[in-house]
């Protein structure tokens, strides 16, 4: 690592010759392997950007000039270069983001790690700097499976609006997102990369033509005047100039004399220019490139010289789901299953083996697949629509206006729901209960288990009029929390044990096992409780409100938004029925959560048995302390 230790900031670069920055770059990748090996991370996306990122801090002056990177899962290079190289607590508390961040680092710029937005900061970055006056350069870097996603499309229709606005779009095309990247536009890509450019034909027609007497000089006058054409013909790479975006490539992106040349050309056209860079996945790590999964695009902790993982974490909650559809897809032909780019990640992989032509893979697409949803049901199918809770939020107004409005049964499956810790604030799952609260006649349900989810995917199916959500944790699932009863469609999972309980515990999804705990320490101060799973918190259970009328307090636990969540649902709920009982909402603050573990930042937000525990004894405390006030009142004439 000599040349890497020497590196502590971009202009460091400018010092090095070619060969120092190829041995620079099989350095890199060198620590990458053995540093994210160690933490887990995004590997193979940061594998096949190293020199394309080397390229660009040498060509230009960050942070004068703002350099973005899409989604961000790639900037582990850029992080390097750029001072950061202790990558011991990687994704952890207290250790560097996973994503790029603000608080880090001056060259940081965007850090949402939400795809195809980049090309919107970057468009109006630059009309920052004209309307200000500055000089300074916009480069956005995006990958082709983030071009799939349509705000990218709506951004470039706008930066091409203005020719005379310096602005460097840098397709980092790697045929990837998660999983190939599909559709028209890798179509277009795959062309590009496979065709021979028009610049070099039309270079050996000028020699042949200007040598041809009278009619030569005019004839290529004819064709260059018709180079469009030609250029369509030959590289079709027309589809961008049509925007009116100037195109540059493709080029190698592992060869640093060339990307720095095409980014220098870029650089001095003053208006926006599309750079097309072809890159591997997984570069010089055999195991990664092994992977025809994902070419680990996220790993966990594994073994550096094999990419084996270290340790397996038994039955996931993704995989019980995946298993599910399987079942259900044999015996209902018309369910089908729809992902946007994140096959692998949703657990539809065995889902697509079994039925390859009932699964529709939208690309970066949320707000088109939820729309295509509605088409389907409408077409009479009943599609299910596996995507990362955080995900959904994007697609809210489709979810909204297309589908609820005009009672599709479509089901969204919501992975990686509630806190999922390490990958930061953007994308915990602690909004969509929040979000969908106020769509009308969407159903949600929070499975607590493994048997839940099995149960809930086929309760939401059913359903034919209306849209259903299913949402669940990410990582293990424990074991089954068996219910004692039932009150109308909810589980009772503890009984009080007497007939006049204190507190009504409503325990939302996978929070189950430490709702049971919280009522054990409850019992232990003397406080009875009730522990009740509603499994579907939307609408509110009409068997809730005559239930709270028997307790003395009720406290809901969830694990997701405190602002407008299932608390608040229950609340109404109860406040319609007349049911004056005081109720306690846990859940999680809004504010955006730093990385951590899962269990670091529930501590951190209070969300433990332990804490909750305490606050309930307390409140109960209050209402003792009320109820002998008044009986210690003297009676008045």
């Amino acid at each position: 690592m000599d040349l890497l230790t020497r590196i502590k900031g971009p202009r460091d670069l400018d010092r090095l010759g070619l060969e120092q920055l190829d041995q620079l770059a099989g350095e890199i990748r060198t620590f990458l392997v053995e540093e994210v090996s160690k933490t887990g991370g995004h590997l193979g996306p940061n594998l096949g950007v190293v020199e394309l990122t080397i390229a660009l801090h040498r060509v230009f002056e960050s942070p004068q000039d703002k350099v973005l990177f899409d989604t961000g899962h790639q900037s582990y290079v850029h992080k390097l270069l750029t001072g950061r190289q202790d990558f011991s607590k990687l994704k952890s508390k207290g250790g560097l983001s996973g994503y790029p961040s603000r608080a880090e680092s001056e060259h940081d710029v965007i850090e949402n790690s939400h795809a195809s937005t980049v090309l919107g900061w970057a468009d109006g970055l630059a009309k920052a700097n004209e309307v200000l006056k500055k000089d300074d350069h916009v480069v956005a870097v995006i990958g082709d499976g983030a071009l799939t996603g349509g705000m990218a499309w709506e951004a470039l229709n706008n930066i091409a609006a203005a020719k005379d606005r310096p602005l460097v779009i840098v397709v980092n095309d790697n045929e990837r997102s998660y999983a190939p990247t599909i559709g028209g536009l890798a179509n277009h890509l795959a062309t590009l990369r496979t065709t021979d450019g028009y610049e070099r034909f039309l270079a050996r027609g000028k020699d042949l033509l200007e040598r041809t007497p009278v009619v030569g000089k005019p004839l290529y006058e004819t064709l260059h005047g018709a180079k469009k054409g030609l250029k369509d013909f030959i590289a079709p790479q027309g589809m961008f100039e049509d925007l009116g975006l100037k195109y540059v490539g493709p080029i190698d992106g592992h060869d640093i004399e060339a990307l720095e040349s095409a980014l220098q050309r870029a650089k001095r056209f003053g208006g926006p220019v599309i750079v097309h860079c072809l890159t591997e996945k997984g570069r010089g790590y055999t195991p990664a490139l092994e992977d025809e999964a994902d070419r680990f695009h996220a790993v966990g902790k594994i073994h550096p010289d094999t990419g084996l993982p270290i340790s397996t974490s038994g039955l996931d909650w993704t995989s019980v789901f995946g298993e599910e559809m399987v079942k259900l897809g044999h015996e209902r032909e018309d369910v089908v299953a729809i992902t946007a780019a994140m096959l692998q990640p949703v657990g539809l992989g065995k889902f697509e083996a079994a039925f390859p032509d009932r699964i529709y893979d939208v690309g970066i697409a949320e707000q088109h697949g939820a729309v295509s949803a509605a088409g389907l049901a409408t077409g009479g199918l009943h599609p299910v629509f596996a995507v990362y809770a955080t995900f959904l939020n994007r697609a809210f107004d489709q979810v909204l206006m297309d589908v609820a409005l005009h009672k599709c049964g479509v089901t969204f499956v919501l992975d990686r729901a509630g806190v999922t810790g390490t990958d930061g604030a953007s994308h915990n799952g602690m909004w969509d209960m929040s979000i969908l609260q106020c769509v009308p006649s969407l159903r949600i349900a929070a499975p607590r288990d493994a048997d839940q989810v099995r149960a809930q995917l086929r309760e939401a199916v059913d359903v034919d009029d209306a849209p259903t959500v299913v949402r669940f944790s990410k990582g293990a699932v424990g074991p089954a929390v068996k219910a004692v009863g039932t009150a109308g469609g909810m589980d009772i999972l503890r009984t009080a044990g007497t007939d006049s309980p204190d507190v009504l515990l409503v325990s939302i999804g996978a929070l189950a096992p430490m709702c049971l705990e919280i009522a054990a320490l409850l019992d232990a101060q003397g406080i009875s409780t009730t522990v009740v799973d509603p499994r579907w918190v939307k609408p509110v259970d009409e068997a809730l409100a005559p239930l709270a009328t028997g307790h003395r307090v009720v406290v809901t636990v969830e694990d997701n938004s405190r602002a407008g969540g299932v608390g608040s649902a229950i609340a109404q709920a109860l406040r319609d029925a007349d049911v004056d009982v005081p109720l306690r909402d846990f859940g999680i603050p809004p504010v955006f959560l730093d990385h951590a573990s899962r269990g670091e930042v529930m501590a951190e937000i209070g969300l433990t048995a332990p804490d909750i525990a305490r606050q309930v004894t307390g409140l109960v405390a209050k209402l003792d302390g009320r109820y002998e006030s008044r009986a210690a009142e003297p009676v008045r004439d």
